[in-house]
C-alpha cells in the first residue's frame, strides 16, 4: 500500500475558500478517479516563517501501478484545476510506502 501525500501552504486570505474547495470539489474528484481508497485531510501543526497555514492530504492507493495510472490518466487535469488559487497556494507531493500498519 502507498500514500500519495500532497502538502500545501495556503495564504490566510483564501484559506476558507480553499478548505471548502478541497472538501467539496478536489478531494471528491480525486476519489472519483477510483485510484484511491480513501483521503485524509490534516493540518500540519507548525508555524511557517513564510506565513500561511499548512495542510497535508494523504490519499491511500493500493499499489505503485495504480498510482502510476493516476499520474498517466488523471493528474494533469486535476492539477490544472487546482491552479485557480494561483500563487496563494504552494504545494509539493511525496510518495510514501506503507511498511507497517497496526
Amino acid at each position: 500500500m502507498y500514500i500519495y501525500n500532497v502538502t500545501s501552504n495556503v495564504q490566510e486570505q483564501i484559506h476558507d475558500k480553499w478548505i471548502e474547495w478541497m472538501k467539496k470539489e478536489h478531494i471528491p474528484a480525486m476519489l472519483d478517479t477510483k485510484k484511491f481508497t480513501k483521503a485524509l485531510l490534516t493540518r500540519v501543526m507548525v508555524q511557517e516563517p513564510m506565513g500561511g497555514i499548512t495542510y497535508s492530504v494523504q490519499y491511500t492507493v493500493e499499489s505503485k501501478e495504480m498510482l502510476q495510472k493516476y499520474y498517466d490518466e488523471d493528474a494533469e487535469e486535476l492539477r490544472k484545476k487546482a491552479t485557480i488559487f494561483g500563487e496563494k497556494v504552494v504545494s509539493f507531493r511525496t510518495e510514501l510506502e506503507v511498511v507497517n500498519e497496526q
